[in-house]
């Protein structure tokens, strides 16, 4: 449970304080708070650098068992981000020392030049979503999460901040399902596993679910999608969620997500070193699915629609081949140059069945589509593609905004030479070794009808090998809060 509330550190009992550090100037309007750093300083070796920390136990002047100081660095440097960070290191070390409560003070706003209420939910958020432990499949659980988070703030901010802390829980609280869901392993997410599990969990936040089985959509025409998933005993599902807002509806909005539940690229299967983690190959649908929760909970005026596409790529005597020749939900044919290639094909045939069907003002998909993009923008950048500049720019400032990082790629029509293909209207994979990213979004803009719609590649944020100051190693949840931001900007 997370709390915003002022605390008199030197009366109440604190199991364990975390106060933020900087290095060349006071933050802190608390007096008491201020002693304690300038004590802390006067030790040799901590100056407030970023990266410094160190533990005072039981000291003077105020009533704390231990209190943790975290240096954050110099003032002009310092950021929401930087906030999220210090949170998440001051709950992970509370964590380890075996506390169950931690008060994290918070610097003055107006000393850190942060608005109020963006420095209280960026320590709301570090805290909570330092605040997970993933050992569903350990035997031994010698990690205990926290019990109680305070945040300190001065007496007047309690009532102004009132809330915040509720909406940081219920949007962290959906990236931590998220991230479960894709650091779960595939044998526990089969297809028809996984779209039950997600059905389950959205029917019981009061969602609209609908799921279409492999009859339902080969008899609506899903050749793209089905083909893809005809490989594997598993057979695929589309699961969508639907969020209808009472009284008036501001705007319609639409996510997709991959959901591959693991990827072994098919014929053209992935050697070793690229398999191993394929069963994060879903974390765009887990980003949808965990963003539709949050939704029904925080009710905005958007009527918002998320749609998950579900499928194993596995090779079998079943599978689709290279050269295979398929007709999508719009019409389009399109010849197999590689397997390895399913994203795109899962996602075009529910592209055009959301856009035909639902009739969104905006459509967005969440996708772990090319490693070209991670060539490009590295491990913890997305790429935003878009067929209209101000929406991609729009999603790409909404994601920046709450630090799940984006970058506005281009879109060059001439690219698209590159899926030409002799016998079909199309190719699954671009014929050159360049570009793979841009030419994986070009393919998917040729089947969202007239919608505005924005694509982002995930491939890279979306699971970590190792942690970070307020994530463990495995499925990141990265998408969630960057849509959560979207739906109240639009």
């Amino acid at each position: 449970m997370i709390k915003i509330k002022h605390i008199d550190i030197t009366t109440e009992n604190i199991e364990f304080l975390a106060i933020p550090v900087c290095e060349n100037k006071s933050i802190h309007a608390d007096q008491e708070i201020n002693e304690l750093v300038k004590k802390a300083k006067a030790i040799k070796g901590f100056e407030g650098k970023t990266g410094e920390s160190i533990i005072f136990h039981n000291p003077e002047g105020v009533s704390a068992s231990k209190v943790l100081f975290i240096g954050i660095g110099k003032s002009d440097a310092l950021k929401e981000e930087t906030f999220r960070c210090m949170a998440g290191k001051a709950v992970k070390t509370a964590i380890s020392q075996k506390a169950e409560n931690i008060a994290i003070s918070s610097p003055g706003a107006t000393k850190v030049k942060i608005k109020a209420d963006k420095l209280a939910s960026a320590l709301c958020e570090g805290s909570i979503l330092a605040n997970h432990i993933y050992d569903a499949y350990k035997s031994e659980k010698k990690t205990i999460a926290l019990k109680n988070i305070d945040i300190i703030t001065e007496t007047g901010s309690v009532a102004k901040l009132s809330g915040l802390e509720e909406k940081a829980e219920i949007i962290c609280a959906s990236t931590i399902l998220a991230r479960e869901w894709v650091s779960m392993p595939s044998n526990h997410k089969r297809p028809e596993e996984f779209a039950t599990m997600l059905a389950k969990t959205a029917t019981e936040n009061g969602l609209e679910v609908t799921i279409l089985d492999e009859e339902e959509m080969k008899s609506l025409g899903f050749g793209a999608l089905l083909a893809v998933g005809q490989g594997s005993t598993s057979k695929p599902r589309l699961v969508i969620m639907e969020y209808k807002p009472e009284g008036k509806i501001k705007k319609k909005i639409a996510f997709v997500g991959k959901g591959v539940t693991f990827d072994t690229g098919g014929i053209n299967l992935k050697p070793t070193g690229s398999l191993e983690d394929m069963k994060m190959d879903m974390a765009g649908g887990a980003a949808v699915a965990a963003t539709l929760i949050a939704v029904s909970k925080l009710k905005p005026a958007t009527h918002t629609i998320g749609a998950i596409p579900i499928v194993e790529n596995m090779p079998s005597g079943d599978s689709y081949r290279p050269g295979d020749i398929f007709k999508s939900l719009n019409g389009k044919t399109i010849e197999i140059t590689n397997t390895d290639a399913e994203g795109r094909l899962i996602l075009i045939d529910t592209l055009t069945y959301i856009a035909k069907n639902y009739k969104p003002d905006m459509m967005i998909d969440l996708a772990t589509l090319t490693g070209a993009c991670m060539v490009a923008l590295g491990e913890k950048i997305a790429g935003v593609f878009s067929n209209d500049d101000e929406f991609g720019k729009r999603v790409a400032e909404s994601g920046n905004a709450v630090h799940e990082r984006c970058w506005l790629m281009p879109m060059p029509e001439d690219y698209k030479e590159m899926l030409k293909s002799d016998f079909a209207d199309m190719t699954n994979s671009a014929n050159a070794r360049w570009g793979g990213a841009l030419t994986a979004a070009l393919f998917l803009s040729d089947f969202v009808e007239k919608t505005k719609w924005a694509h982002i590649d995930i491939a890279g944020p979306a699971y970590s090998k190792k942690p970070s100051d307020y994530c463990g190693a495995g499925g990141t949840g990265f998408g969630v809060r960057l849509l959560c931001n979207l739906i109240d900007d639009i």
